[in-house]
């Protein structure tokens, strides 16, 4: 007979962990292995420079596109495309958290939202002949069913792990999530290098590159699913409305925690910041440092292999001085990258690599702990409803630092200006988050504080 793993709000988890579990933290552990190609591969290495690419050669010799009568700068396409994906899913990722704890049918929506992200992700292997809108639509498609499907993914945390286990288990699968991250990006950085050699256009290299991202997000997504387990609805769940009178209802609910808003209003700022690098690095050092596509490639195979040992360690961190100090610092080391970033020089190869090295030390650990920081202020039977607002401050809002990168460039022309704006979100997401006090919000939220926070 096994141990039932630890429910939301329990006291400190028991040291004997049951074989079950172990083989369902695995499970979750390898989610994070096939997600995050999407993240690297498509999102953060290739998409960015290559829809924009695609949409310069598509664009009149004022290099503006026209869609709906609308003049768009070619440069900041892909900018306004991740701001509108990311608009749309502040419909979608609260419904689907509302209806994952109604149900208890994580494991199906699971597979469903990533096979459909997968699915749009291989579509992108045509792409191209100045399909610049085709491209849009299959991001968008793919972003939205990334974040359902995080949203589901992440609403496991507290069913897999304690309180005292949670910065911990969390940092775990960002790791699993970089080292999967980080083969296939080595694997795409081969393509890309060789194309020639291979008989392959850049552009075609580009382009398997983002439907192989797809067929192993797709691929993975069925090992996970594999051993994760449904759990019983709790009853105040079961009964819940359903649809938009839910989602209504629970924001409703949500005010008699406002310290859990508080931090969602932290997280949505400086996350803001994380999302907007992440998406955007590889378009400002295309686009304003010269910097060719192979060198791009291997900065974020870099990253991925530094962010391992980062996320592990921060982690390690938390477990000694608490998840909140160590998020501080790292918000720290995020406005030292921006400024840094702002007068990298034009073609510094080696000065970028070191900037990429900063980034992934901090990346993981940054939203490890506050994926797991926040498990701490879910009232018990909500978790995927409240990850559903969380995934909305982690890319459901993350519109505004795109949309602040793309109109400062397009008003002032110059990417470095853009790429130095987004410290405003940095600074306002350390005070907001700096002031919270959380073991009084771990509490209000019905829990029981890990002893170090």
């Amino acid at each position: 007979m096994t141990t039932a793993p630890p429910a939301a709000g329990a006291g400190p988890a028991l040291p004997p962990v049951d074989r079950d579990l172990k083989r369902e933290r695995f499970g979750w552990y390898s989610y994070d292995w096939a997600m995050s190609v999407f993240n690297t591969s498509v999102t953060t290495v290739f998409l960015g420079p290559y829809l924009t690419a695609i949409a310069r050669d598509a664009a009149g010799p004022d290099e503006r596109l026209s869609l709906l009568g609308v003049s768009i700068a070619a440069g900041s396409w892909f900018s306004y495309v991740l701001s509108a994906s990311v608009i749309l899913q502040v419909l979608v990722l609260p419904l689907t958290g509302a209806f994952a704890d109604r149900t208890g049918r994580k494991r199906e929506m699971l597979a469903g939202f990533a096979f459909l992200g997968a699915l749009a992700t291989t579509g992108m292997f045509f792409v191209g002949d100045g399909r610049w809108l085709l491209g849009a639509v299959l991001f968008v498609v793919a972003n939205i069913s990334f974040g359902a499907a995080t949203v589901v993914y992440y609403s496991w945390l507290p069913d897999l792990a304690g309180p005292d286990e949670r910065d911990a288990v969390s940092s775990r699968g960002w790791a699993f999530g970089y080292v999967g991250g980080a083969l296939l990006v080595a694997v795409h950085l081969g393509l890309v290098l060789s194309a020639e050699s291979l008989g392959l256009t850049t552009g075609e290299a580009v382009r398997i590159c983002l439907a192989t991202a797809g067929l192993w997000w797709g691929a993975f997504t069925v090992f996970s699913v594999s051993r994760l387990r449904n759990r019983p609805v709790r009853e105040s769940a079961a009964l819940s409305r359903s649809g938009f009178r839910q989602l209504a209802a629970t924001l409703r609910e949500m005010r008699a925690f406002p310290l859990t808003l508080w931090f969602l209003g932290a997280y949505l700022l400086f996350n803001d910041g994380v999302q907007t690098v992440i998406s955007l690095s590889a378009t400002y050092a295309s686009e304003e440092l010269d910097l060719e596509q192979s060198v791009l490639t291997g900065a974020i195979l870099m990253v991925q292999v530094v962010a391992i040992a980062g996320a592990l360690g921060l982690g390690r961190l938390a477990a000694r001085y608490g998840a909140k100090r160590v998020i501080l610092g790292a918000l720290i080391a995020w406005i030292g990258v921006l400024l840094a970033a702002f007068f990298l020089q034009r073609g510094a190869v080696a000065q970028f690599y070191a900037l990429a090295a900063v980034i992934g030390l901090v990346q993981g650990g940054t939203q490890a702990l506050s994926r797991s920081l926040f498990s701490q202020l879910i009232p018990a039977g909500k978790e995927a409803e409240y990850y559903g607002f969380y995934e909305i401050s982690d890319r459901g809002t993350s519109w505004l630092g795109p949309l602040a990168f793309g109109l400062t460039f397009q008003l002032t022309g110059s990417y470095r200006l853009a790429i130095v704006s987004l410290v405003a979100f940095f600074v306002a997401g350390f005070v907001a988050l700096a002031l919270l006090p959380v073991r009084r919000a771990v509490v209000a939220a019905g829990n029981v504080p890990p002893d170090r926070l």
